[in-house]
């Protein structure tokens, strides 16, 4: 490692509320101490600030406050501040699953440098408060996984040097981190690893989930597939969605109500995945 930090844990806000402090302190009562709070604030007015500052005496937390372009320019002037050798992303309102998220992550990265690999993404699992159920990631990423759903950014930890290179492009307001992971393993070439491990607990009903920014989402991701994978594969793609009913499925998905059962029935079936690999 050529850092002294392990982890930059990174918290973008705006006018957050209690949320704000209520992430970080999931994160400072994680039991690996080997981390630092870099939380950039948009230059919000509802006091939140100044509450984490007066309840959180941590030196491991550090507070920008300065004015942004959207979500995706504050991560970019966040990384800039971050020591840590690897990066990850929790919006306010977020939070790690348990205590020992980072503890396990650092298993999994150990493992992979006894195998002489070097790490560039380690991703796990996402539970969706909302939904009360565990959003399994795929166990392998591939043209389809990419075109499909690739991890969320609230599970993936990066290596700095992929941030170093490039941080996310803000002309995709709402797809920036779908964007930037493709350049990762399109263009880089990083060496991304499933890690077993449910990182994150996301509050859901976030930006991206806006009605207009759903419309923008999906004119975006057509535009970066195609970026990425070409006209002809992004449409064979496209195809193999509406023949295997995925708008279906993504309403299932999303039911309150079917969303437990359809995620078990999709890790059983990565199981079979990985045992027949």
């Amino acid at each position: 490692m050529g850092r002294d930090i392990m982890y930059s844990v990174i918290v973008v806000c705006l006018n957050a509320g209690q949320r704000l402090y209520e992430t970080v302190d999931s994160i400072l009562k994680q039991s690996c101490p080997d981390f630092e709070v870099v939380v950039k604030d948009g230059g919000s007015s509802d006091g939140s600030v100044e509450r984490l500052e007066e309840l959180c005496c941590d030196q491991r937390v550090r507070v920008q406050v300065r004015k942004d372009n959207g979500i995706y320019d504050a991560m970019n002037q966040a990384v800039k501040l971050a020591g840590g050798e690897y990066y990850l992303f929790l919006n306010a309102g977020d939070s790690f699953y348990d205590q020992h998220v980072l503890s396990k992550i650092t298993d999994e990265i150990h493992r992979l440098e006894r195998a002489d690999k070097k790490p560039g993404i380690i991703y796990g699992n996402l539970y969706h408060k909302a939904l009360d159920t565990v959003i399994y990631a795929s166990p392998e990423i591939n043209d389809f996984t990419c075109y499909r759903n690739v991890p969320c950014h609230q599970t993936c930890f990066y290596h700095h040097a992929l941030f170093d290179a490039r941080g996310y492009d803000a002309a995709y307001n709402v797809r920036a981190d779908y964007e930037h992971f493709l350049w990762c393993y399109y263009e880089r070439r990083a060496v991304i690893t499933y890690a077993p491990v449910v990182v994150a607990a996301y509050e859901g009903g976030g930006y991206s989930e806006t009605r207009e920014n759903r419309k923008r989402s999906k004119r975006q991701h057509r535009e970066i597939v195609v970026r990425y994978m070409g006209r002809k594969k992004a449409d064979r793609y496209r195809l193999t969605m509406l023949l295997t009913l995925a708008p279906l499925r993504s309403v299932i998905a999303e039911n309150k109500y079917l969303s437990v059962i359809y995620n078990r029935i999709k890790m059983a079936v990565y199981k079979i995945r990985v045992r027949d690999n």
